[in-house]
């Protein structure tokens, strides 16, 4: 098994995803519930990525083939997507690529915000799904889909964790901790983006 391959899958996950990012939104829209409801909102919305990118994981090529796309351009339309997302993030805009301000007036008054806003587009959004989509048809053998899948499962482990320990967090890291991560966050993302454009373009001209 490729364990860099997974390792890497896993890193592109966390900085897109960037859950330090997301504390701070976390906090805000569960602030009207108690500990044990937060920790349930928290265990719904991982869980419904871990699913979402599961399903996406396994159709990503199904999907591509079914509207005859070519990885090549996939791969251009996914990095710069990410590209754009990483670009705000380096300007401190964490959630206006992801949710218009219709969709967070909406959230905020919604009881359960879960799978919608948080799951999704906060946390499975564009970007994640994209770059997810990428990786499994490139590396589309049943074994590096499966070390793939893995690497969801840990990733929305360690998310949750996280997420139950979001008001502590957040209160020694701070609005500017949380910024300080988040424009890190931007930085490999941008990276990333750029390199999947790269292989975009390398597939379109092999010469």
């Amino acid at each position: 098994m490729d364990l860099t391959l997974y390792v890497k899958f896993f890193l592109g996950l966390v900085a897109i995803i960037n859950p330090f990012g997301l504390l701070p939104v976390f906090v805000s829209l569960t602030s009207h519930q108690t500990e044990a409801e937060r920790n349930q909102t928290a265990k719904v919305a991982n869980f419904a990525v871990v699913v979402i990118l599961l399903v996406t994981i396994f159709a990503g090529q199904h999907i591509l083939n079914l509207f005859s796309i070519s990885l090549s351009a996939f791969r251009i339309a996914g990095g710069t997507l990410i590209a754009i997302i990483a670009m705000s993030m380096l300007q401190g805009k964490l959630g206006e690529v992801k949710r218009n301000k219709e969709e967070g007036r909406e959230a905020s008054a919604m009881d359960s915000v879960a799978v919608v806003p948080l799951a999704l587009p906060l946390m499975a959004g564009p970007g994640a799904i994209s770059s997810v989509i990428v990786s499994s048809a490139e590396h589309g053998s049943l074994q590096d889909l499966f070390g793939m899948s893995l690497a969801v499962v840990v990733f929305g482990v360690l998310s949750f964790l996280l997420f139950r320990m979001a008001p502590i967090i957040f209160k020694i890291l701070g609005n500017t901790g949380i910024n300080v991560i988040t424009r890190l966050m931007g930085l490999i993302m941008l990276s990333i983006g750029i390199e999947v454009i790269a292989a975009g373009v390398k597939g379109f001209y092999p010469g």
